[in-house]
C-alpha cells in the first residue's frame, strides 16, 4: 500500500483549509478525496504528469519551514526517542525544546 493510501486514512473527518504535503503524496485519489472535502491541495506536481497542476508555492515553502523545525527537534534526544511516555510529560519537553531554538 502507497504512502498516500496511509494518508487518505489520517484525511478522514478532517476540517482543514488546506493540505499540505511533497510529491510523494501527488495521487489523483489523494488530491480528489482533500477537494472533496472542501481542502485546497498543496502538493506540488510530480514531473512526469501530463498536465501540470497549481499549486500556492509560498504556502509550500511554510510547509518547509515546518519540516526544518522538526528536524531541529529531533536533535534534542528525549523529543527523537520519545523517553518521556506520558503525552503531557512528552508535549512539555518539545515545549521547551522549542523555545531553547526560538531563544538559541
Amino acid at each position: 500500500m502507497g504512502s498516500h493510501k496511509q494518508a487518505l486514512r489520517l484525511l478522514d473527518k478532517q476540517d482543514a483549509s488546506f493540505v499540505l504535503a511533497d510529491k510523494g503524496y501527488d495521487a489523483d485519489d489523494m488530491i480528489e478525496e482533500i477537494l472533496a472535502q472542501g481542502a485546497q491541495a498543496v502538493i506540488p506536481p510530480k514531473s512526469h504528469r501530463q498536465t501540470s497542476r497549481h499549486y500556492d508555492v509560498c504556502l509550500y515553502k511554510e510547509r518547509n519551514k515546518m519540516e526544518r523545525m522538526y528536524g531541529k527537534l529531533k536533535h534534542f534526544r528525549r523529543v527523537a526517542t520519545r523517553y518521556d511516555k506520558p503525552a503531557s510529560s512528552y508535549l512539555s519537553f518539545v515545549l521547551v525544546a522549542a523555545i531553547y531554538l526560538w531563544l538559541k
